[in-house]
């Protein structure tokens, strides 16, 4: 018989796949001898059997049964006793952390009977009333279904009635009467009463946990993050101590160091008498954990110490939730805490330098992702601005956008392509679509341990939170701050590492990381405003120069011309993977274009072409010249001739209606008309073009040559590489080979200067991939082309399929993320693997790279450090990021092996 609970005694924290993370780490904070309650977790496998079957295993009900009687033996109290009782939280818990995503249930157990029985037993009526409407409220909500706002009404109407300003202030007679409103709401909303026996409460519990695996929000959620749908979540049922005893009671969430920051010390919130949900739901702001010592020194100094000893034993940031039950301390939950992206290297670095973690650890820890975040600009702080607030910081970022209240809104201002700003009083999971769209989050209500705060975070989404001037109606679409009134679509901008928040747009200015990694690390830290700052700059640098030391690939970039070769440069490229030469044919030199495409005879496409060969040439020579010294591929023209004359309808059109067309006009549009094509991304372009039209692909190696000759007689070390496009077939790269090798052997005699240049092709085709052992006879070098490699080997039109059906496929599952953004390494994959062995089994020491965008995507270059690539080529922005990524690729790869 299968078993489907595993008692915290029985795990540790590497069970995640079975015991999910919450109940892996209660494991092992019960193995560590920390005040941990009592309690079982129903394991992954109980949910994946539910989801598979529709209902519970029959045996889960025998197994519960048999570990809460443990638990009651243990606590010597039973579940629903009328004098003593025990009271159970049932709650979710995953693999990967999904704050607020899916369901928990608390004060299980408690009915009419029983309530009277934990007054007796607390001696604290007002604590009996209010955990038993607590137990409806969140029962109601989370197992029968019922809209959560009606409790919340009710609560707030009791309060208004009686003159109470926060739910604390509400006696015992009111919490009384208010039960008795909220069973009456669980009638009117359901049919049915609310369920007096505590085994059908825990039952009915559990179930609604397993059912919140496959929530909307939970799978909005696990799309955003890319977590598989076949985890599913486990159940922990652990029993209940209680926050909301009095003034000596109190809960509260700590992080072992600053989840925003990184620095070490004191971090988190605490409310006394409350319960758990009351910190992260930010219905009331909180204390700072500091004033805890002030309460309570015992707890605190007990409290530390779990900190510093997970800290110890974890060895990374850890967010820890804790109650405090008359002076007595309980950890409820602790994991391996989300943090920001500058609290990662900072944490990273300095748990080094506690000879905590290797510098090999530390860059494991810290993602290209990250990195990006701490790339974009900040606000001008010498700009003038109008301050409405200054609140708690809770995501680092500057965000400026137009207020918006709701999803609703949200998503509405977002697809019309504004950028807006979430502002509620409070956040709760049912906001998760806004959030996902907006720019930044701000809320009158929480702490540093809210909702909003964790789950910017975690999306790396800038965000302030605990904002009270703030007085947020969204039913009347405004935001009042003092006398100052705000609607929804007027813009603000919010400043998640100060926590101001400003009227207006606020000019923005380079962040010290983005300066450290175009002007160097004296430049970053002049560029830093504050120590902090400072410090996540020599972080940064750090991260990156271990990243450079272990890494196997190497990282160029795709640049068209001298002033983004040289920003490349600047940033760490070692080279050019990728020159795009039609981007130097826009503008004024589309008319050399148009005369080549017109040219009726071999000397007028020689004149075109000769007039075409001193600005090539003086674009490759600026090129090279800024990559002296550094290999720089250069890819022969690419697109239909087409895109660079006029739009056909355009054109046709001023024929038609002129009375007397221009004759240059009648001759362009034949021309025009002539090259149209249907499909022209799958027609004549590439290698293609340079077969079908004479001369152009051989103006393009002479330019390439006499540049490189004219740089060598001036004393630098040009390195150019010449690329062939869209070759599909041996055959096509051995006559374009001929001919470049007939060009340099003319250039170099005619100047007495040693030509020997590489000549390889881009691997853009399905069959070029399948035949690279043909093509790699003709090739020096392979660089795989992964943006239409996709598109042919999926068929799609980027373009076209983005706009169209990718928003549909990213939500009913068939696709996870754009196969543009990350490589699909099922398919697309599957083709460059096959390039990379096809071509080396041809020759061994083949040099082999990427220049598609997929070059600067982190995942994939992790990918292409598996399959034995030499090099990624991305944008120069993306330049750090694929240092760093593939130092992270390289460790990964060691760890793997060890």
């Amino acid at each position: 018989m299968a078993s489907y609970v595993s008692r915290f005694s029985d795990g540790n924290k590497d069970q995640k796949d079975l015991l999910g993370g919450k109940g892996a780490n209660l494991a092992e904070m019960t193995n560590l001898d920390l005040p941990v309650p009592p309690g079982f977790t129903i394991t992954t496998e109980a949910c994946r059997a539910y989801m598979r079957d529709g209902h519970v295993p029959p045996e889960l009900r025998v197994e519960v049964t048999l570990a809460v009687r443990e638990i009651e033996d243990v606590i010597g109290r039973r579940l629903g006793d009328f004098h003593e009782p025990l009271l159970v939280s049932v709650r979710s818990g995953a693999k990967f952390s999904m704050p607020g995503m899916m369901e928990t249930v608390l004060n299980i157990g408690l009915n009419d009977a029983s309530v009277k029985g934990l007054t007796e037993f607390s001696g604290d009526e007002r604590f009996a009333w209010d955990s038993y409407r607590r137990l409806i409220q969140m029962f109601g909500k989370t197992v029968l279904g019922i809209d959560g706002d009606v409790f919340a009404s009710a609560l707030d109407a009791r309060k208004a009635a009686v003159g109470a300003a926060t739910d604390v202030d509400l006696s015992a007679q009111d919490l009384r009467i208010l039960v008795q409103t909220f069973k009456d709401i669980v009638i009117e909303q359901t049919g049915r009463e609310f369920p007096q026996h505590p085994r059908e409460q825990l039952d009915m519990a559990i179930e609604a946990v397993l059912d919140s695996w496959n929530t909307d929000r939970a799978r909005l959620y696990r799309r955003r993050e890319r977590i598989p749908n076949d985890l599913g979540t486990a159940v922990n049922v652990v029993a209940m101590v209680f926050g909301n005893l009095g003034e000596s009671s109190g809960t509260g969430v700590c992080f072992t160091r600053d989840p925003s920051t990184g620095a070490s010390g004191v971090y988190g919130d605490y409310l006394p008498n409350a319960q758990g949900e009351d910190v992260v739901a930010g219905i009331r702001n909180t204390l700072p954990l500091a004033e805890l010592e002030l309460l309570d020194p015992v707890s605190y100094d007990a409290l530390r110490h779990a900190m510093r000893r997970l800290e110890t034993h974890y060895r990374d940031l850890c967010d820890i939730e804790f109650t405090i039950e008359r002076g007595k301390l309980w950890l409820l939950q602790t994991r391996v805490g989300k943090r920001t992206a500058a609290a990662a290297f900072r944490i990273a670095t300095e748990l080094v330098d506690e000879s905590l973690i290797t510098m090999d650890e530390a860059i494991s820890r810290c993602s290209g992702d990250k990195l990006n975040q701490l790339l974009f600009p900040q606000f001008d702080s010498s700009a003038a601005r109008q301050l409405l607030t200054q609140a708690m910081p809770a995501s680092p970022g500057a965000a400026v956008g137009e207020i918006v209240l709701d999803n609703e809104q949200a998503l509405e201002r977002t697809t019309a392509g504004a950028h807006v700003i979430l502002v509620r009083r409070e956040t709760n999971p049912d906001d998760l679509q806004g959030m996902i769209v907006a720019d930044g989050i701000l809320t009158a209500r929480g702490g540093k341990t809210s909702h909003a705060a964790v789950v910017a975070r975690g999306m790396g989404t800038c965000a302030v939170v605990g904002a009270e001037e703030l007085m947020v109606d969204a039913v009347a679409g405004e935001v009042r701050v003092g006398n100052l009134v705000l609607h929804a679509g007027d813009v603000i901008a919010i400043d998640g590492s100060t926590g101001e928040v400003f009227r207006g747009e606020v000019p923005v200015v380079d962040s010290p990381v983005m300066v450290y990694v175009s002007d160097g690390i004296d430049a970053g830290l002049a560029a830093a405003r504050d120590p902090e700052a400072r410090a996540l700059v020599s972080a940064v640098d750090r991260v990156l120069r271990h990243a450079d030391s272990v890494r196997r690939m190497q990282v160029r970039a795709n640049a068209d011309n001298a002033v983004d070769a040289r920003r490349a440069r600047d940033r760490g490229a070692q080279g050019i993977g990728l020159c795009r030469t039609e981007h130097q044919f826009l503008g004024e030199r589309r008319q050399y274009i148009e005369r080549l495409v017109l040219a009726d005879s071999d000397d007028a496409r020689l004149a075109a072409l000769d007039a075409l060969l001193p600005l090539q040439r003086d674009d490759f020579a600026g090129l090279l010249e800024a990559m002296d010294g550094l290999p720089t591929t250069i890819r022969l023209i690419d697109p239909p001739l087409h895109e660079f004359l006029p739009d056909l309808t355009e054109l046709a059109v001023r024929v038609a209606v002129a009375p007397e067309p221009d004759p240059k006009d009648v001759v362009l549009l034949a021309a025009v008309q002539r090259m149209h094509e249907q499909n022209p991304m799958l027609g004549l372009r590439g290698v293609r073009l340079g077969l079908t039209l004479p001369g152009l692909f051989a103006l393009q190696v002479r330019a390439i040559a006499e540049a490189t000759v004219q740089l060598r007689r001036a004393g630098l070390d040009p390195r150019p590489e010449i690329m062939v496009p869209l070759v599909g077939s041996v055959r096509e790269l051995q006559l374009v080979r001929e001919e470049a090798e007939r060009v340099l052997a003319e250039v170099s005699a005619a100047s007495g200067v040693p030509l020997d240049l590489p000549i390889g092709c881009m691997i853009e085709l399905p069959r070029a991939a399948l035949t690279a052992h043909r093509i790699a006879e003709e090739a020096d070098f392979f660089s795989f082309g992964t943006n239409d490699l996709t598109q042919t080997t999926w068929g799609f039109s980027r373009d076209d399929v983005e706009r169209a059906f990718f928003a549909d496929y990213l939500q009913n599952g068939v696709l996870t993320i754009s196969p543009f953004e990350t490589l699909d390494a099922d398919g697309v994959g599957a083709l460059v693997r096959a390039g990379v062995q096809g071509g080396r089994a041809t020759k061994p020491g083949l040099h082999l790279g990427v220049c598609g965008e997929h070059g600067g995507d982190p995942e994939s270059i992790h990918f292409f450090h598996e399959v034995g690539l030499d090099y990624v080529s991305c944008s120069p922005f993306r330049v750090p990021i694929a240092r760093l990524e593939a130092g992270r690729a390289a460790v990964a790869r060691n760890r793997a092996a060890a």
